[in-house]
């Protein structure tokens, strides 16, 4: 298969890629590296990547940033970043990628274990990972053409636990190699309409 990784040169996304690149061709995009580089967050730009890239089998999302802060001082515009970045980002992906992906084949977004197992700081990842899941779970129900669609929400990771150090007490970091899986899952199983929770 033909995959687009977008996000693949941060931890989830090398993880992803390094998974899938055993048995699939990978195309690899974000917003500063990559075969292809697109900004998530507007529509021109995705649509540029798809026309560039032509016929995918597989969509794989590994991208988007949110706001970590403490509720009792963050500003409507720190909140809405996780929304517009990490969420819509993602969203754009589906909607705008949908006629360039091949029938049968899938899209798999990324959330993140916050949503399940929060932390304080944590409330803007907590609620764009939810919607996540809640989009893949909804948008399952209207694919056309046999198209899956699946998020994989993996815990943290053992190579990002020194750089969010504090944050996340009492998690247990897990592998690059865990997650891979995870992605292997949704693109190369059969299921759909599901959020794979890692660790």
């Amino acid at each position: 298969m033909r995959i687009l990784v977008v996000g693949a040169a941060g931890a989830v996304g090398r993880a992803a890629a390094g998974e899938l690149s055993r048995r699939h061709q990978i195309v690899s995009a974000g917003r500063s590296a990559g075969d292809v580089t697109v900004d998530l967050m507007s529509e021109d730009s995705v649509r540029a990547m798809y026309a560039k890239l032509g016929k995918l089998d597989a969509v794989v999302s590994c991208a988007g940033h949110v706001h970590f802060g403490p509720v009792s001082a963050m500003a409507p515009a720190q909140f809405r970043k996780g929304l517009d970045d990490k969420l819509m980002g993602q969203i754009n992906l589906v909607l705008l990628g949908l006629p360039h992906v091949n029938d049968g084949g899938s899209f798999t977004l990324t959330s993140g274990v916050l949503d399940r197992d929060p932390v304080r700081q944590g409330a803007n990842a907590a609620a764009v990972n939810g919607a996540i899941g809640a989009f893949v779970r909804a948008a399952a129900l209207e694919m056309p053409r046999g198209i899956r669609i699946n998020a994989v929400s993996p815990g943290l990771l053992e190579e990002s636990a020194a750089k969010y150090d504090g944050f996340f007490p009492g998690h247990e970091p897990v592998s690059s190699a865990r997650v891979g899986l995870g992605y292997a899952k949704s693109v190369d199983g059969a299921l759909t309409g599901q959020v794979f929770a890692i660790g």
